[in-house]
């Protein structure tokens, strides 16, 4: 695995691109952690704008190409796991390749101290803010708050997973965060930087994450 410490903050509409990049061009799994340039929110491909906007008044907006909840980043620790056709978390059905994720999640949060685990669902809330609502395989503490959750989107390059940490990592925390996930996830990983083509990222932004007819169509 490649662990990609993005120093760059970035738009959400920058931010989507570059994941939606990476699954169309990486050969092996990557573990992108970043952090957003501003205030921003994201919806999962089938959530509710507008419920959204409500629960969080003042944020910008994106709609992510995964699944999932609806997502405030301004406090959160983000992260993307993307894994090419052939690597055997591709392998996994949905469900598994989300606990699998979030089972190497649980144990990088446990070495920092953190109670968390596996929710089995049953503390599921039906809330659309993805905070509020623990689904199969998120992760929880022992008083069934949610810690952290996630979409996935599969296509024929790979399995594309966004995921976010209700705990913020400032500082030595973020990286080192990163690299016991990272630790966790594969047998061996090393750090490596990506250079996203400019006009390439341009490109999905105006044709998809930049657009209102995207961000709104739901």
């Amino acid at each position: 695995m490649q662990l990609w410490m993005d120093c760059v903050e970035r738009s959400g509409p920058e931010a989507m691109a570059v994941d939606e990049w990476l699954l169309e061009t990486v050969e092996m799994p990557v573990l992108r952690v970043y952090r957003w340039l501003g205030d921003w929110g994201s919806v999962g491909y089938f959530g509710s704008l507008g419920t959204a906007m409500v629960a969080f008044p003042g944020v910008r907006w994106v709609r992510r190409w995964t699944g999932g909840g609806t997502v405030d980043h301004r406090a959160d620790w983000t992260y993307t796991v993307v894994a090419p056709t052939g690597e055997s978390l591709v392998e996994l059905r949905g469900a598994e390749s989300y606990r699998e994720v979030h089972a190497a999640l649980a144990r990088a949060l446990v070495a920092e101290g953190v109670d968390a685990r596996l929710s089995t669902g049953g503390e599921s809330t039906g809330e659309v803010l993805c905070f509020e609502n623990p689904v199969s395989h998120d992760l929880i503490d022992s008083g069934g708050r949610k810690l952290a959750g996630a979409g996935q989107r599969r296509t024929h390059r790979g399995l594309l997973h966004q995921g976010s940490v209700a705990m913020r990592g400032d500082g030595a925390l973020f990286q080192r965060r990163a690299e016991v996930l990272a630790a966790s996830l594969a047998e061996a990983w090393d750090v490596r930087e990506y250079a996203p083509p400019p006009e390439g990222i341009a490109r999905k932004i105006d044709e998809r994450y930049g657009r209102p007819s995207w961000t709104e169509r739901r």
